[in-house]
């Protein structure tokens, strides 16, 4: 389990973008195909980006098609909470990060082996942090 981050909202809304805010504090939806990590494909390790949290690696992500980054798995237990999300008509499982309390996005249970689940996660709730070194945020 990871420790757990507080702030205001105006704490929050200082330091992230608007669109982050949106997204992460608000639980909106970036539109899809056009986020910065979307078609990413190096290797590294993908962070949240309000408090930092280790999310996701870069082996598990897969190209579903869906217009968000994928991923087949999370980068050990405890890092992120799921929550039934009945919104929009819909019966879905929102994925939000156990630390900050940030909305990543959704998990659905058609994903690939071997877990077949796919974390279909908004691009600019994620910093990705490459092996060689780069950094690659929204």
């Amino acid at each position: 389990m990871t420790d757990s981050v507080r702030k205001t909202d105006a704490e929050w809304r200082a330091m992230l973008s608007p669109e982050a805010y949106r997204v992460t504090r608000q639980a909106g939806t970036e539109p899809p195909f056009s986020g910065a990590l979307y078609r990413e494909a190096a290797s590294g390790n993908y962070h949240c980006v309000c408090c930092g949290t280790l999310l996701f690696c870069s082996d598990t992500k897969f190209d579903a098609g869906c217009g968000w980054p994928s991923f087949w798995a999370e980068e050990g237990e405890g890092r992120i909470r799921r929550i039934s999300d009945y919104s929009h008509g819909m019966v879905r499982v929102e994925v939000r990060c156990a630390a900050c309390d940030a909305h990543l996005g959704h998990v659905f249970p058609d994903g690939p082996e071997p877990t077949g689940e796919r974390y279909c996660i908004n691009s600019v709730a994620l910093v990705f942090q490459g092996d060689d070194g780069q950094t690659v945020q929204d």
